[in-house]
């Protein structure tokens, strides 16, 4: 079974134009003389972005692929006259991204995928679109593979199988994989990380992923929080459904799907991502809430609560990109609930370089992973005065909890290098609408390797 997908205008009887005008969503579904028809609704001026295109591309593949129908065919001139204030090859990249992202579940574990059977897209290719089109799956294949790693249970991805997960995706590409295991830890005093997960049956590892698509540019670090699994550690967390916290390292999710990315569309970049992975849960060998952490850059850290685990384990990572000598250090984390509860689930929070800040700003409105520019107020440094260490890892105030989580890691930045932190907590998860399910966004994939881009140029 095929449907065709068409522009509002090209009905040609008003009943037909009052009755999808009346119904509600951006497009309707009908037939028309034997024939299974798309109809896409008027878009209003406003509205004519390249995440509007995305939506509904995504929304459409989802419904079609529900209705098992196997084929969907729209022409170029459909989208335009559809979307005329979208640049061409933006608005033909985003429908196909949309549209494959709409399609995306993870049903590995469930007797019957209510998506098994895609709607395959048809694009009429009389305007010379296919690198449009090949470029939309591109960023849809990267951004479904973090929403797999995020999606997939604790105990199929847990530190000591991530970074075999992670050498079979990049097996037969451009990107270097490299493996410290515990006991290079120990030798590269990586006290955060080994500390944080010296309670798990998982021992921690660190993965370092190479790309070099030119060597003359800048070297660009992602650095990506990677908690397997996340019960907050001594300092437990409540009794609700934890079983999100598997998806504690989405900032790990996002790194690695960035780099896939960039090395499939063969990116002109130079750029290393650093994923630090532990799990954190009580156990008798657990890390207590009291202790102190001395860090290689010669810094201690007194632990006040083992649930501020993300950003102790950063710092090891960051304190590597200095070392590896990045000229641009971006991080990304589910750090704090706070960001939640100041930005919703839309945004993620972005602090560091205020320059830089609204460049990203700039590209999270272009392709639909939205960040807003957050401050970092000097004064709330004191929040984190330890009476034993050089500071803590949480706050004394009940007050600016994801400012000061970036204060924190401020610490740890290499001096010479510009500087970046992105805080995703509260847009980690979805709900069903437009090409989200509801499972992991795969939030922070194509940011990362659209600002690497950006920033090398």
């Amino acid at each position: 079974m095929k449907i065709s997908i068409i522009n509002f205008n090209n009905l040609e009887k008003e009943e037909q134009k009052q009755y999808v005008k009346k119904s509600s969503g951006d497009y309707v579904v009908t037939l028309l003389s034997d024939q299974l028809y798309v109809v896409l609704k008027e878009v209003s001026e406003k509205k004519q972005t390249a995440e509007k295109v995305r939506m509904v591309a995504g929304a459409i593949a989802r419904d079609v692929s529900k209705r098992e129908i196997k084929q969907a065919i729209v022409a170029v001139e459909t989208l335009t006259e559809t979307f005329p204030l979208v640049d061409k090859a933006v608005l033909i990249t985003a429908f196909t991204e949309g549209w494959h992202l709409g399609t995306y579940s993870f049903a590995t574990y469930k007797s019957k995928n209510p998506l098994s059977e895609k709607t395959e897209l048809v694009m009429e290719d009389n305007h010379h679109v296919a690198d449009f089109v090949a470029k939309g799956k591109l960023r849809a294949e990267a951004t479904a593979f973090s929403r797999d790693l995020m999606n997939e249970l604790s105990n199929v991805l847990n530190p000591q199988t991530f970074p075999d997960r992670l050498q079979e995706e990049y097996a037969n590409t451009g990107i270097g994989v490299t493996v410290f295991d515990k006991a290079e830890l120990e030798k590269r005093e990586m006290h955060g990380l080994l500390k944080v997960g010296q309670g798990s049956k998982y021992d921690p590892s660190f993965v370092e992923l190479a790309y070099c698509g030119d060597d003359t540019k800048p070297l660009v670090a992602l650095v990506g929080k990677g908690v397997t699994f996340d019960t907050g550690g001594i300092s437990l967390k409540g009794s609700r459904d934890l079983s999100s916290m598997r998806m504690d390292m989405g900032g790990a999710a996002a790194v690695a799907g960035a780099m896939k990315l960039l090395a499939e569309s063969n990116a002109p970049v130079n750029v290393v991502a650093l994923i630090p992975m532990a799990e954190n849960i009580p156990d008798q060998e657990s890390v207590l809430p009291g202790e102190v952490i001395q860090y290689k850059n010669g810094k201690t850290v007194q632990i006040g609560n083992t649930d501020a685990e993300g950003r102790l384990i950063l710092a090891d990572g960051l304190i590597r990109a200095g070392e590896l000598g990045a000229e641009y250090v971006v991080d990304i984390a589910t750090l704090t609930g706070a960001i939640a509860n100041a930005l919703g689930s839309r945004l993620g929070g972005v602090f560091g370089d205020e320059a830089l800040q609204l460049e990203m700003k700039k590209i999270g409105d272009e392709n639909g992973d939205f960040v807003w520019p957050m401050p970092l107020v000097d004064d709330y440094e004191s929040y984190l005065n330890s009476d034993y260490a050089d500071f803590s890892n949480i706050s004394s105030k009940g007050e600016a909890g994801s400012i000061t989580a970036a204060l924190f890691l401020r610490h740890f930045v290499p001096e010479s290098a510009k500087w970046l932190h992105v805080d995703m907590a509260g847009v980690m998860m979805s709900r069903e609408k437009g090409y989200y399910g509801h499972s992991a966004t795969g939030f922070g994939a194509r940011l990362l390797a659209d600002f690497t881009e950006r920033v090398s140029k």
